[in-house]
């Protein structure tokens, strides 16, 4: 979490793709049609204080989200879907903080806990890659 932190120092983004070096930033695969997870994807941002939803278009898979930091920095973050055939969608997601200075890993830690709580609720389809 130190290396993350550092890194934040110069850095205001994250995002998640299945070239990621960290585990934790690789695009997560679910065992469930595009719309099932849509609804469970926004159902979890709903329901997480803090996290409040700008915008969705379905037809391209993209939730665009708000979340303010503790510090009170805004953070944009877009979920990405996409429907890899009938049963099988992968989720990926972009995080940036507004302003010019580093996050301090705060987009890192946002993805984390966005996955945890996906992984959380559809554990019994997630798959891997």
């Amino acid at each position: 979490m130190l290396k993350r932190t550092l890194i934040g120092l110069i850095r205001s983004h994250e995002t998640t793709g299945d070239k990621a070096k960290d585990p934790l930033l690789k695009t997560r695969y679910y065992k469930l049609p595009k719309e099932q997870v849509w609804e469970e994807v926004t159902a979890v941002l709903k329901k997480t204080p803090g996290y409040k939803l700008l915008h969705e278009v379905q037809n391209v898979g993209e939730i665009l989200a708000e979340r303010k930091t503790v510090t009170g920095r805004t953070q944009d973050v877009t979920l990405t879907l996409f429907g890899i055939n009938p049963v099988k969608t992968a989720v990926d997601i972009y995080s940036a903080s507004r302003g010019s200075m580093g996050d301090l890993g705060s987009n890192y830690r946002t993805i984390i806990d966005i996955y945890k709580q996906l992984d959380r609720k559809l554990a019994s389809y997630k798959i891997e890659g």
